[in-house]
Formats: structure tokens, C-alpha cells, sequence
């Protein structure tokens, strides 16, 4: 007989909420004590949303186990929101494992870019390749990233820096979304690099006048939905004046402004980003004392990225003295071809050891912080009443261990759910 509710997961040895108030992103004092509860059950409805979350017995006695489809008995392991990676560029043809042994014998970033190798390699490829191809090689990386517990994902173009190319990433990721259950989050980055042969105010202007009123149409069409803005505001890039000009004209068009700032040289980004109200920077390597104040002051969310320091030996983002000066931080994965990692476990290890935060910190910046980086603290990023019914089921009885455990996702995360669908079940572990 098929029940009422969709799905009930009962009896796990802790449910890991986050937060239980409706707050939209923690800061540091709330970052400290998560909101777990032990003993606990949660109940997701056939609308995919969170119905009921408590102590096992409180649910047992409101619902009778004959009203759920299915039952997942989760005695002995711990219940977590789906992880949220706010930085990803995952559209993508061409490899670049031999720029790895560049770096690795001290080429700079800057130095690959030079040579013809970075965005630029990338963007050669990605514009030869069929759109067919591109989807096939994302849906293979968002499944891999949704086996390492990310349900909501940012996914950015700028790998096109044209038109014609921009919008078939931008296809692709909408074929994504219709296609996959994984949450997508997708950002328009025209601006990611100055094409060859272009000056920086010939790249400009094309984004202003010929990309985004395009991309305007097609939004307004219904053909694709575009969340965010973002430009890669660099010295030798998109400088400030520039980076200003295309994130008002997205805000003007109603993206969120969610940009690549003060990452190799300080630039004062942030502060132009809080003063234009955006939503999250990401990078912040180089940021400034100002621009920690300015960015607390905005609520502009900090998206940092462990994985891009730790891969090119970038100093590391200063997380303590944001924590400290009140900014809502949060993290990403930065996947691409120059810092290949699909996991957010990793990514919060990372952001333990180098970066100083401590587990529960990472993991509110994982989930709440990073939902709120995409505007989406609404419905993702904590186990509460009404949110999406996207949840892990790590087979371990302290959430830490999918922290601790560098690498060891694999092994630990029992089952993955999206509006209380079980889309991932790792029967191959060893019990």
C-alpha cells in the first residue's frame, strides 16, 4: 500500500540540523554549536519537502510507519543536510594533467596563462566540443560530486567567452538540471577571461552589449534560468572599473552577484563588492582589513576555496580574521581543470587543517553559509520543516568522522537523498 509520506529515516544515532531557527547563515558564535539532535527521525512528505524532524519516539508516536513509501533504519549512523559546493566551473572539454607537472615544478598560475595553457587551453576545447559531449562529461562529474554527498551545486560557464559558447554551456548545465536530480545553481562567468586578441574593453563591451542582452531574451523565453553573475576581477583580467560595469549590469537583469575577487593581487574587490551588494565573493586570498569589514557590514558571503590555495601553494584565505570580524563564510570546491576535486568532504578537511576552522564550523560553511551564498538558505543547507528533503546517511556514529577521515567518503556515506528520493545507495561498503 503506498503511504502518505515518502520517506522515513528513524532511529539515527545523531540528526545533525545545523540550524533549527530559520537562520539564514551562521556566524561564528552560531558556527560553534550545531544544532543535533540524538536519537532522532526525519519524515519527508511527497512533496519532497521535510515534514517533521525530533526525537525518534516524538515521530513514531505522529507517524505510523505504514504511512511512509520507504523506511530507511539508521541505528547506529548519523543524518546530515546534503553538503552545498558554492563555487564549481564543471562545463568543460580538454585535459590539463600536464599543467599539474608545470606547477608542481614551479610554474605560477600566471605562468600557464602565459604560455597558452589555463582558461585558455580550456576555452579552445570547450568551444570545439559539441554540446552532446560537454553534457555527457558534466553529468559524469555531478554524479561523482553527488557520491561525495554535494546535493545543491553552483556550476559557472567561462569557458566560452563568446556568445555562441557561453550560451552552450549555459544549455548544457539547464539540460543538467532538467535531467539530474542534484540541485543546480547556474552562473553566467562571460567575464572569466579577456579572449585572445581582445583588449579588456573590447571584452567588456561585448559582454554588455552583445552576451547579456542575449542571455536576457533567453532568460525572459523560459529557455534557461540563470541564478548569478560573476566576473574573475584580476589584475591583467577584468580590472575594477570593468568588473563594476558587468556585475550591475547582471543586478540590473536580477542575477545575484557572486564574483572571483582579490584572489592573486589585492584589488579592493571586496569592498566593491560590498558595495554593490553582492550576494558572495569567492577567492580572498589578498583581501584587505577594509575589505573584511566591508564584506561583514554587506553580509556578503566569503566563498573560500581550500583546494585553489593548497593546489598552486597560494597563501591561504584568512578565514580566522573573517570568522572573527563577522563575515558568513562559506565554502567551495573550485572544481575545474586546474584544481581537479569533486568533494566536499575534502574540501572541509582542507578548510580544518589550512585554513585553521574548526569541524563544525567547515560544515555550517558547507551547508547553511553555502546555501545562503546562492540565495537558496530557504529551501537548502539544514534538516528544518518545509526545506527540501535532501539529507546523507553516513554509516559512522559521530558526523565529525566525514571530516576526519581525509578521503574516506566513499566508505562512509551509506545513502544520498534528494527530495526524500534515495539517489545514491552505497551497498558495496563493508559493514
Amino acid at each position: 500500500m503506498s503511504g502518505n509520506q515518502r520517506l522515513l529515516v528513524k532511529n539515527a544515532e545523531q540528526v545533525v540540523l545545523i540550524c533549527s531557527n530559520g537562520e539564514k547563515f551562521l556566524n561564528k558564535d552560531g558556527m560553534k554549536s550545531l544544532s543535533v539532535i540524538g536519537n532522532g527521525s526525519v519524515v519527508i512528505g511527497r512533496d519532497g519537502l521535510i515534514k517533521a524532524v525530533g526525537p525518534a519516539e516524538t515521530i513514531s508516536a505522529q507517524y505510523p510507519e505504514s504511512s511512509f513509501d520507504h523506511v530507511i533504519d539508521a541505528t547506529g549512523m548519523c543524518v546530515l543536510p546534503g553538503l552545498v559546493d558554492a563555487h564549481t566551473h564543471p562545463v568543460w572539454a580538454g585535459d590539463r594533467v600536464h599543467e599539474f607537472a608545470m606547477k608542481l615544478a614551479g610554474a605560477s598560475y600566471m605562468d600557464v596563462h602565459r604560455a597558452g595553457g589555463g582558461i585558455h587551453f580550456t576555452v579552445e576545447h570547450t568551444r570545439a566540443a559539441a554540446a552532446s559531449e560537454l553534457l555527457d562529461a558534466l553529468t559524469r562529474r555531478l554524479r561523482r560530486m553527488l557520491r561525495a554527498g554535494t546535493t545543491l551545486v553552483e556550476c559557472k560557464s567561462g569557458y566560452g567567452l563568446e556568445l555562441q559558447t557561453e550560451v552552450k554551456m549555459l544549455e548544457v548545465m539547464e539540460a543538467a538540471r532538467r535531467s539530474l536530480p542534484v540541485n543546480i545553481s547556474s552562473t553566467y562567468c562571460g567575464a572569466h577571461a579577456v579572449p585572445k586578441g581582445r583588449t579588456e574593453e573590447e571584452a567588456t563591451a561585448d559582454i554588455l552589449q552583445v552576451q547579456l542582452p542575449r542571455l536576457k531574451e533567453l532568460m525572459s523565453s523560459g529557455a534557461l534560468q540563470v541564478d548569478n553573475i560573476d566576473v574573475f576581477c584580476e589584475r591583467g583580467v577584468f580590472g575594477l572599473s570593468s568588473a563594476h560595469r558587468i556585475l550591475q549590469a547582471g543586478r540590473d537583469m536580477g542575477l545575484n552577484i557572486n564574483f572571483h575577487g582579490d584572489e592573486l593581487h589585492p584589488m579592493n574587490a571586496a569592498q566593491m563588492g560590498a558595495e554593490l551588494g553582492a550576494l558572495a565573493i569567492s577567492h580572498l586570498e589578498e583581501v584587505t582589513d577594509e575589505g573584511i569589514v566591508a564584506m561583514a557590514t554587506a553580509k556578503t558571503a566569503a566563498i573560500l576555496l581550500p583546494t585553489t590555495a593548497y593546489i598552486l601553494r597560494l597563501p591561504q584565505p584568512r578565514a580566522r580574521d573573517m570568522l572573527d570580524a563577522g563575515v558568513i563564510v562559506a565554502l567551495g570546491s573550485d572544481f575545474n581543470p586546474n584544481a581537479f576535486c569533486c568533494s566536499m568532504p575534502i574540501v572541509m578537511h582542507l578548510a580544518c587543517v589550512n585554513m585553521r576552522m574548526s569541524m563544525s564550523e567547515a560544515l555550517a560553511a558547507a551547508t547553511i553559509n553555502a546555501a545562503y551564498a546562492l540565495g537558496r538558505q530557504h529551501t537548502h543547507g539544514s534538516l528544518e520543516v518545509n526545506k527540501h528533503g535532501d539529507l546523507l546517511i553516513l554509516n559512522c556514529c559521530r558526523w565529525e568522522h566525514l571530516i576526519y577521515q581525509l578521503g574516506g567518503h566513499q566508505e562512509l556515506i551509506r545513502y544520498v537523498v534528494i527530495k526524500g528520493n534515495v539517489v545514491h545507495d552505497n551497498t558495496t561498503m563493508e559493514m
